[in-house]
């Protein structure tokens, strides 16, 4: 039962979210807080992991959590879910594609998609942000936290490195040597 209720609701996420990866991960959040599968520290913790391990994002995820609740069947379960709704859309739309590239209605419906996967990227960020930053609430206890301050630090990095349009693994890279180096700190 758990081996379908993964790949139903991987199929879900895979079939009703677009823009990638972080696009899926307030609705991968809701879901897996709604099956409590795994707590949202957790869910974050395999997302940075996820973030830097190779492969697609909610592939990565959804073998995460498919491993975490029903083991290798359940990881297996769980991306078959998520990816046969982008299989099957990417099929039918290499077929029909070149047909209706200049049709109206195409191009209306891209032009309405790309706000709304800003949107919903936005919304991951802020998700993930709201945990990383002020996992335990807003209130001013957060800024008497040194994690805070190293979380701050390592965003702040990662953000001038991107705009220097420095390569993603070394910012990466960096990140993760800042955070080991953080936790040696006396706190």
């Amino acid at each position: 039962m758990i081996y379908l209720e993964l790949f139903l609701t991987f199929l879900k996420i895979g079939a009703f979210t677009f823009g990638g990866g972080y696009a899926m991960l307030p609705l991968i959040q809701s879901e897996v807080a709604a099956h409590g599968w795994l707590d949202e520290k957790a869910l974050v913790d395999f997302i940075a992991v996820s973030e830097s391990t190779p492969g697609p994002f909610a592939v990565n995820v959804s073998t995460y959590v498919g491993a975490e609740v029903g083991g290798v069947l359940g990881s297996l379960c769980a991306t078959l879910g998520v990816v046969f709704p982008s299989f099957v859309i990417i099929l039918l739309v290499a077929k029909c594609f070149e047909k209706f590239r200049e049709s109206t209605v195409v191009k209306g419906c891209m032009s309405g998609l790309k706000p709304a996967v800003v949107g919903l990227i936005g919304a991951a960020v802020i998700s993930v942000g709201k945990t990383v930053f002020i996992h335990d609430g807003a209130s001013l206890a957060v800024f008497a936290d040194a994690s805070f301050y190293v979380s701050l630090v390592i965003f702040a990095l990662s953000v001038v490195l991107a705009f220097k349009k420095l390569h993603p693994i070394i910012i990466i890279c960096a990140s993760a040597l800042l955070g080991v180096a953080a936790g040696y700190l006396p706190i």
